[in-house]
C-alpha cells in the first residue's frame, strides 16, 4: 500500500517534540526504511522543505496569495476517504511546477485546491511549511544526511560526497537505500546534473590570504555578473545558475561560445557580465533583466550583450577533474578556452601585487577579486579557505522604522528590520534585513523597538524613528518595490550607532548621490 501523507505528518510531530540530534536521526531512519523506494525520494525532499529537486524548484513559483485561495476550498471526502499519499503530493507538485503560460496562476490555484482538499488540517500544516522553507522540524541537510547514512548502514561521508556530486538530496536517500554503499561509490559527476558550487570565505587583507596560501596565490577579478556552470555534451549545451537551475534559454550567445570550444564533453565554470555599448559592465540589477529573460531574448540579446569569463573546468571528455588542484585545472581550461573568455588573473607573491590588482579590478567596474591558493582542489559544494574574496564595504547609517515578527530560530522577537535614511522631516524606506545581529542584541532589540512602537499590526510593529544602526550593503540598486525607488542590495547590520540620533543618519540625497557615483566605473543602460 502506497504511503499515506499522514504518516509523514506524525513523523514530523516527533521530529518537532525533541531537540536530540540522535533521536532525530533514529527516527528518520526508522521513517526511510519503512518507505517504497519510489517514496524515498519525495519524502526526503518534503522533510528539508525542497518538494522538488533544486533544478525543479523555481519552478513552483507559488506565492501566499496563490495558496491562501486554494486554502479556502472545502475538505474534500471521496465515498471511501482515500487518504492523502506521499506519492500523490509529489505528483500534484510536479504538476504545479509543470504549468506555465496563460491562465497558469489560475490552474495552479485548482491543483494546489485539489490537494488541500484532501488533506487534513495537520497534513496542511506540514505541506505549508515545505512549500514556505519554516518546517520548524530541526531537520538540516545534515541531519538527513546522517539519518540517510544510518538507513542505509552506510558511512555518512559517502552520503555527504554523493551529495556534494548529485546536488539532489532525494536522489541520494534513494540510490543509497537502494544499492547501498557500492551504489553511493560509483556515483559521479553526471553531464547534465548541475553539482554544487565551490565557494569562498570572506577576506581581511591581502596579508592575512597570502599567509593562509602559503605565500603565493592566484588572484582573478571578482566579477559583479551571475556565476554559471555549462555543461556540453557534442552539439547539446546546457547553463545552469548558481542556485542549480537551467537558464539555457536566455544565454544564446554562451550557447555559442561553449559549441565553439574543442572538446565533446565538458563542464566549464564561469561569470556572465552584461555590458552597455562601450564595453562597460552594467550593474547586477540589470543583468537580472537579461538573465532572466525567456522571451524575445534577441531583441533584449542585441540591447545588452553578455561577455562570458571562465574560470574552472570540473570535467573533460571522460575525466572528472575535482580532485587536481586549482592550477592544473587553470591550465587544463586555458587549453580548452580563447583568451577572451578567460577570467583576468595573474599569479602573485606580495600583498602589494594583490593590493594594485584589486584596485584595477575596482576601476573596470568589477566587484573586487578572488585569491585561490593554487594547490586546492574543488571542494563541491563547501566554503573554505582554498578560496577568497575580497571587496570594498559599503555601508550607511540608516534608521529603524518598524520590525516584522519573525520566524523559526527568530520566533518571538522583533527581526525584519525596516531600513530609512533621512529626507528632510520624513523618511525614505530602502530595504529589509534581519541579518548582523546575534541573539542577545536581537532580543535586546525586540525590548527597544515594543517601547518605541506606534502602532502594531498583526505580524509588524510601526516604532517612532529614533534607532540608528549601521548597515554594510553591496550596492545601492533601483527598486520598483519601495516608493523610495532605491534599495540595498544584501544589506547586513554591522553595528548600532549608539552613538548617534536619528537627525545624523544618512541622508536621501547622499544615497542618490552614491547609487550615481558607481556609473564612474559601471556602464548605464540607456532609459
Amino acid at each position: 500500500m502506497p504511503t499515506a501523507f499522514a504518516a509523514l505528518s506524525r513523523l514530523c510531530e516527533s521530529l518537532a517534540a525533541t531537540s536530540k540530534r540522535l533521536e532525530k536521526r533514529r527516527i528518520l531512519a526508522e521513517f526511510l526504511r519503512s518507505l517504497d523506494p519510489e517514496e524515498v525520494a519525495p519524502a526526503v525532499l518534503l522533510l528539508t522543505a525542497k518538494i522538488l529537486p533544486e533544478s525543479e524548484q523555481k519552478a513552483l513559483n507559488v506565492g501566499w496569495a496563490t495558496l491562501s485561495k486554494a486554502l479556502e476550498g472545502p475538505r474534500q471526502v471521496t465515498l471511501q476517504d482515500e487518504p492523502l499519499t506521499i506519492l500523490a503530493v509529489k505528483e500534484t507538485f510536479g504538476k504545479v511546477a509543470a504549468t506555465t503560460g496563460k491562465d497558469s496562476v489560475a490552474r495552479k490555484r485548482r491543483l494546489l485546491e485539489t490537494l488541500m482538499g484532501r488533506a487534513t488540517e495537520a497534513d496542511r500544516r506540514w505541506l505549508l511549511g515545505s512549500l514556505f522553507v519554516d518546517m520548524r522540524i530541526g531537520v538540516s541537510e545534515g541531519v538527513m544526511l546522517e539519518a540517510i547514512a544510518d538507513a542505509a548502514s552506510v558511512p555518512a561521508d559517502l552520503v555527504r560526497t554523493a551529495n556534494q556530486l548529485a546536488g539532489d538530496l532525494g536522489h541520494v536517500a534513494a540510490t543509497a537505500l537502494s544499492g547501498g554503499g557500492p551504489a553511493l561509490a560509483g556515483m559521479s559527476l553526471q553531464m547534465f546534473t548541475p553539482i554544487k558550487p565551490m565557494m569562498a570565505e570572506l577576506g581581511e587583507d591581502a596579508e592575512s590570504i597570502l599567509k593562509e596560501h602559503g605565500g603565493r596565490t592566484a588572484v582573478e577579478y571578482k566579477f559583479d555578473g551571475a556565476r554559471i556552470q555549462i555543461h556540453r555534451r557534442g552539439g547539446e549545451v546546457r547553463i545552469f545558475s548558481r542556485r542549480l537551475t537551467d537558464v539555457t534559454a536566455g544565454l544564446p550567445e554562451i550557447v555559442e561560445i561553449a559549441r565553439s570550444l574543442p572538446a565533446k564533453e565538458f563542464v566549464l565554470e564561469g561569470e556572465v557580465v552584461a555590458v552597455d555599448t562601450a564595453g562597460k559592465p552594467l550593474p547586477f540589477q540589470d543583468l537580472m533583466r537579461r538573465f532572466r529573460r525567456v522571451h524575445d531574448v534577441e531583441t533584449l540579446r542585441r540591447e545588452m550583450p553578455l561577455e562570458l569569463h571562465l574560470f574552472d573546468i570540473l570535467y573533460r571528455d571522460g575525466r572528472v577533474l575535482l580532485a587536481l588542484s586549482y592550477e592544473e585545472r587553470w591550465r587544463e581550461l586555458a587549453s580548452l578556452s580563447p583568451p577572451k573568455s578567460l577570467a583576468e588573473r595573474k599569479v602573485v607573491t606580495t600583498a602589494v601585487e594583490i593590493e594594485a590588482f584589486f584596485r584595477e579590478a575596482l576601476q573596470h567596474g568589477h566587484e573586487g577579486l578572488m585569491a585561490k591558493a593554487l594547490d586546492s582542489d574543488y571542494a563541491v559544494g563547501k566554503r573554505g579557505k582554498k578560496w577568497f574574496k575580497l571587496k570594498p564595504v559599503e555601508t550607511l547609517d540608516c534608521v529603524i522604522t518598524a520590525a516584522e515578527w519573525g520566524h523559526g530560530r527568530r520566533k518571538g522577537t522583533l527581526s525584519n528590520y525596516h531600513l530609512a535614511v533621512r529626507d528632510g522631516d520624513s523618511w525614505q524606506m530602502i530595504g529589509k534585513t534581519f541579518k548582523g545581529l546575534t541573539d542577545a542584541e536581537r532580543a535586546a532589540m525586540t525590548d527597544r523597538l515594543r517601547s518605541l512602537a506606534v502602532k502594531e499590526h498583526e505580524w509588524w510593529v510601526e516604532v517612532r524613528p529614533e534607532i540608528v544602526v549601521e548597515v554594510s550593503y553591496d550596492e545601492v540598486q533601483k527598486s520598483p518595490t519601495y516608493p523610495s525607488g532605491f534599495a540595498l542590495r544584501f544589506a547586513r547590520i554591522s553595528r548600532i550607532r549608539e552613538d548617534m540620533g536619528p537627525s545624523q543618519a544618512g541622508a536621501f540625497e547622499h544615497l542618490k548621490m552614491l547609487y550615481h557615483r558607481k556609473f564612474e566605473r559601471k556602464g548605464q543602460v540607456a532609459v
